[in-house]
């Protein structure tokens, strides 16, 4: 892991620096050349390509979280396969060469909650960008948040958010056990307008120097409507604490970012000096009919500055000519890997990754489809 010392010898951190001491002057804004530094750092303007397919056109992955354990890389993400959403791991040497290790949550009784979606996000990762990238523990635990449901189909029915936990390491591909009902509901009675249609994917992040008043603090995406003529399928993101990890309450009534068109959704983060990034993705805002990464920064974790330039992904090849979406981003010896949900005209559905540097291309490709 870099130190502090070197870590604020980059023109990037000064600029970081200087935008700290400016924002609690200007209620935690962020500098247009803060984020133009953090764009120029977290840009990967070549595409590697696919790092995983699925072995058929029946099922599709999608959502990447990718850690570090024991001088490895490990992947986890979703398959559907027509049922609903399953969990599984990956591993790697080199950030680019993956294997299928198994699953770590599969279908269950279909009587059950979750039964047929466990769509699951490993949570409490050191956030430093450019840092060791492990998933740290607490209470002896790993934990990985998760929107779960019980009726078959593509996202389909009640979609609720909970917990899984182990005491085993997370390198191993092996069943995590969960919470008995979920911590987010669609009907609770504290339910948001934004969120009282379904919940999708949660992100937990470590605040140790509660930022909030807590020390974890998680964000997800739901959809829902209001009173105020709103799409009742758009999505935003919005946010709950806890001192627990178990025990859970929603942070604030609106969402924490919303572009009042489409979709936002998926926040995953990392921290450079002071200053917190969540990279997200964005849909048909707009007049657009595609997908594609975007970030903001914020200082306190609940105002965000929004970049306006240049999406980070968006469709440009043959594997991903309909949507590049869903970000996870890691910085390893000088070079940034930003992995995304690669979605093709002929909807196959993988996992892509592209770098900072030019790292050649990709020799996986999606299952011929059938003609």
């Amino acid at each position: 892991m870099r130190t502090i010392r070197n870590f604020f010898t980059s023109s990037l951190s000064l600029l970081l620096l200087a935008g700290s001491v400016s924002a609690q002057k200007t209620a935690r804004t962020v500098t247009d050349s803060t984020m133009q530094a953090v764009y120029e750092q977290v840009k990967t303007p070549y595409k590697y390509g696919l790092v995983v397919a699925p072995e058929n056109n029946a099922k599709k992955m999608d959502c990447p979280t990718v850690f570090r354990q024991d001088g490895k890389w490990y992947m986890t993400y979703v398959i559907f396969d027509g049922r609903g959403y399953e969990t599984w791991l990956s591993s790697s040497d080199d950030l680019l060469n993956w294997k299928t290790q198994g699953r770590l949550m599969s279908f269950t009784d279909s009587t059950q909650w979750d039964g047929s979606q466990k769509a699951g996000y490993p949570a409490l990762q050191e956030p430093t960008w450019g840092g060791n990238y492990k998933l740290q523990k607490y209470k002896k635990q790993y934990w990985m948040p998760y929107f779960g449901g019980a009726k078959s189909g593509y996202e389909a029915g009640d979609l609720a958010i909970s917990m899984a936990f182990t005491s085993k390491k997370p390198s191993t591909a092996h069943e995590w056990k969960r919470l008995p009902q979920p911590i987010f509901t669609s009907k609770d009675v504290d339910v948001r307008w934004w969120e009282n249609k379904k919940l999708f994917k949660p992100t937990v992040i470590w605040d140790k120097e509660k930022t909030t008043g807590y020390p974890f603090v998680m964000y997800y995406n739901a959809n829902g409507d209001s009173n105020a003529n709103r799409k009742s399928w758009y999505e935003r993101i919005g946010m709950a604490v806890s001192e627990d990890m178990v025990h859970w309450k929603r942070f604030q009534k609106e969402p924490v970012m919303d572009h009042f068109t489409g979709i936002t959704g998926d926040a995953v983060f990392q921290k450079m000096g002071d200053l917190w990034v969540m990279f997200y993705f964005g849909a048909f805002w707009g007049e657009r009919k595609d997908a594609y990464n975007r970030f903001a920064c914020s200082y306190d974790l609940v105002n965000w500055t929004d970049w306006k330039g240049d999406d980070l992904i968006k469709a440009s090849e043959p594997y991903d000519n309909r949507f590049a979406h869903k970000s996870y981003v890691v910085h390893h010896n000088g070079v940034t890997y930003h992995f995304y949900c690669a979605v093709n005209t002929a909807d196959q559905r993988g996992i892509a990754v592209a770098t900072s540097k030019d790292l050649g291309k990709s020799s996986v490709n999606f299952v011929a489809a059938a003609k």
